[in-house]
């Protein structure tokens, strides 16, 4: 985009040419650095559309001439309607975190942003996982789309170590609190599913001595943006995170990832483990299970080819009433089969010649009974 975009540049006349849509703040910033950093000896103008700031000074940014936009859909709609910004001469589209912001409702605000742009343009969906949704999307918007995939899952996985604690559910907090105290690793990314779950966490990990973080989207926005800057720069360790708030983020070297509750889909799962295990670095994921997530990560694992050990800690053994396990038959070896079969067909064989005397016997039986009686 930057290439395209400063291959064209008319520096008396700025006109819209590429936008880049998020579905977070959060990507908004992120996004937005990267432009910057990219095109550090270029001439091209960006800026952020978003909530949570000042809207005034985004219209007189806007006013000033732009090439490129980074934006969430509900700001960038409000500035349009109010006709202070044209999306007419846009041709180059990104839509980022696709299937994020398919799931979140974004499907009517995304067709009407397209429909808004040129209809001379190039539209770019990114995301870790491509739902069914975004074929859906692809196939009304896109002309003879191609797929590009960088890595599918099974080479993601393979420079990412996985583990699995099995652990009563009183017990879990305390079990997580204790890998966080001994870990070695100085940034831990912990993954919960829901906001108040988030709080609890950060609580009581603050309550052990933890420096502990949290995300999610009840947050004050300059509040998570605190809470990331302090984490990146290691200010504090542990940050806790719901998958929204989390979701596309991009954290240089993060060693090791937690999901103190495990994702509803494979598709969560995905995208979590991608913050670790970027850009060729080795990571680790350490997934916490009570009884009742067995079958889930079961399918979990299912789905992306893996066979995490179960391990139970020395120091938290299992309390909680476990499922029955299925007895498994030991695998036997060629030779063993072979015998085996053998000794079967022998059987088999001795049966069916017992088999043949009884009945030859039974039929001289028959015969002469049927004589006697005919005499009688």
């Amino acid at each position: 985009m930057l290439n395209k975009v400063n291959n064209n540049l008319n520096f008396n006349n700025r006109v819209l040419r590429g936008l880049i849509i998020v579905p977070t703040r959060e990507l908004v910033e992120q996004v937005s650095k990267s432009l910057s950093d990219y095109g550090k000896y270029l001439k091209v103008k960006h800026t952020k559309i978003m909530g949570g700031t000042s809207r005034n000074k985004q219209a007189e940014v806007l006013s000033g001439g732009i090439d490129i936009v980074v934006a969430t859909s509900g700001r960038l709609l409000d500035l349009q309607k109010d006709e202070l910004i044209d999306l007419s001469s846009v041709n180059f589209i990104v839509l980022d975190e696709a299937d994020t912001m398919l799931e979140m409702g974004f499907i009517n605000e995304i067709e009407e942003i397209f429909s808004l742009c040129s209809p001379y343009r190039q539209i770019v969906m990114c995301s870790a996982t491509v739902s069914q949704n975004i074929r859906k999307l692809a196939k009304e918007f896109l002309k003879e789309p191609v797929t590009v995939q960088v890595h599918d899952r099974r080479d993601r996985v393979d420079i990412i170590k996985h583990e699995a604690f099995k652990v009563d559910v009183k017990r879990k907090k305390e079990l997580v609190a204790h890998l966080l105290k001994t870990t070695k690793c100085d940034q831990v990314l912990l993954f919960v599913n829901k906001k108040d779950s988030a709080d609890a966490a950060y609580e009581y990990f603050k309550s052990q001595g933890i420096k502990v973080a949290a995300i999610h989207g009840d947050i004050e926005y300059k509040n998570r943006v605190q809470a990331i800057k302090d984490f990146r720069s290691k200010k504090v360790k542990v940050l806790v995170a719901t998958d929204i708030a989390a979701r596309g983020l991009d954290i240089k070297g993060l060693p090791l990832i937690i999901n103190y509750t495990l994702p509803e889909g494979t598709d969560d799962f995905t995208h979590r483990v991608g913050r670790t295990g970027r850009a060729g670095n080795k990571g680790t994921v350490i997934t916490m299970l009570t009884v009742e997530d067995y079958n889930h990560f079961t399918k979990i694992e299912r789905d992306l080819r893996l066979n995490v050990k179960r391990e139970v800690h020395d120091e938290f053994p299992l309390k909680d009433r476990q499922p029955r396990q299925k007895v498994m038959k030991k695998k036997m070896s060629l030779s063993e089969k072979k015998g085996h079969r053998k000794k079967h067909n022998d059987s088999r064989n001795n049966k069916d010649d017992d088999h043949k005397k009884t009945g030859a016997k039974s039929k001289k039986t028959t015969k002469r009974d049927a004589k006697r009686s005919f005499r009688k």
